[in-house]
């Protein structure tokens, strides 16, 4: 992996199916309330050990927020469905958020904290920002003993801007696409983006400097070309990536970004960022990177800068295909990259749990062929 990650030759390329919760859930026989309450990273380790293969996974550090407190509650809605409400108060108010999971699925949002952006931000930019001076590390250089080699645990910062903000926000990405429209909220937006940006390039600085992390990660939710589109993908995002990449460089690290749905209009600005590694690079009709052809143009366009880690389809192929359909993809992706030592054989985005082991281990195996 981190050969990959640093265009260096290895002797085979690395295959890394992205085994989020659904399967490491399935394997540890745990429904997805107790999978949350379970260590992720010695899940994701059981699950890359059984199938022999390389992989990553990330490890979050705390912040410690002193003005801040929480108070949860929770509340069985039926036999499958857990609640849990919040209240965290501050100095300039209280802010309420809700929760559901269920045993069957990942949960999801109810309620966000920041209802009216003008009202609630004061309160909410409490809570998003604590004192990294204070951050113990403890828990993560724990994690990373714990996985050992078993697959590259990575340090993880945060997400991008637009995730930052509209992931708090109710409504969620719609109204975040309105609010980032607003010219009355652009003057808050563009001060919120400014400390943001130095609050990741710190924490990644403060990581860097505590702890042996070889590789650093910025995760996604809607922070893409198929949601927000390129335009305020570049406006609001990429500054902030840059900034990070720059950072994670100076301290001789590397950085991994997770970029869902269609890229191919941005796949030029990764390259241009200095971004180590990416992924999924998913096929249609999640993403736009279908077959030879595509994969040879997102070969072109990384420009030997940027590694792909990515594109065998998580659907199509492998829930729906056969051991055939998932081989024949690993080789379009190991075609188009012939002769370049930045690709990683992955998926485009997580596995899910219906998915046949037989085509898994077709695909980790023809990667694995070499």
């Amino acid at each position: 992996m981190l050969n990959a990650y640093r265009g260096v030759t290895s002797d085979r390329p690395a295959v890394a199916p992205e085994f989020w919760y659904y399967y490491p859930a399935k394997l540890l026989g745990l429904d997805m309330i107790e999978f949350a309450r379970h260590p992720f990273h010695l899940a994701l380790k059981t699950t890359f050990e059984t199938f022999r293969c390389e992989g990553w996974g990330i490890i979050d550090c705390g912040v410690p927020n002193e003005q801040v407190t929480t108070t949860r509650t929770e509340k069985w809605i039926d036999a499958n469905t857990l609640e849990t409400r919040c209240v965290t108060r501050t100095p300039k108010g209280d802010l309420t958020s809700a929760h559901r999971s269920q045993r069957d699925e990942p949960g999801w949002t109810l309620e966000r904290p920041i209802k009216d952006p003008v009202r609630d931000m004061p309160a909410w930019e409490i809570t998003a920002f604590g004192d990294l001076s204070r951050m113990d590390y403890g828990s993560m250089l724990k994690a990373r003993q714990e996985v050992g080699e078993s697959y590259l645990l990575e340090a993880s910062i945060g997400v991008p801007f637009f995730d930052f903000y509209a992931g708090s926000r109710e409504g969620g990405f719609e109204t975040g696409v309105f609010d980032f429209s607003d010219p009355e909220l652009r003057p808050t937006l563009e001060s919120l983006k400014d400390r943001y940006t130095e609050h990741l390039v710190e924490k990644t600085r403060l990581i860097c400097t505590h702890t042996p992390f070889e590789s650093v990660f910025v995760g996604c939710s809607w922070s893409c070309n198929s949601l927000i589109g390129p335009a305020l993908w570049r406006y609001w995002d990429k500054p902030v990536l840059k900034a990070v990449a720059d950072e994670v460089h100076r301290h001789g690290r590397l950085l991994h970004v997770h970029i869902h749905g269609k890229c191919m209009e941005t796949v030029a600005d990764m390259a241009e960022i200095g971004i180590d590694c990416v992924c999924p690079f998913e096929r249609p009709p999640g993403g736009d990177v279908n077959g030879l052809n595509e994969l040879r143009e997102v070969e072109r366009l990384l420009r030997g800068r940027t590694t792909m880690n990515g594109n065998v389809h998580t659907v199509e192929t492998l829930i729906r295909g056969t051991p055939n359909d998932a081989r024949r993809e690993v080789r379009e992706i190991l075609e188009a990259f012939r002769g370049n030592p930045r690709v990683i054989v992955g998926t485009g985005d997580q596995v899910g749990r219906e998915t046949p082991a037989e085509n898994l281990r077709a695909m980790i195996e023809e990667a694995q062929k070499g």
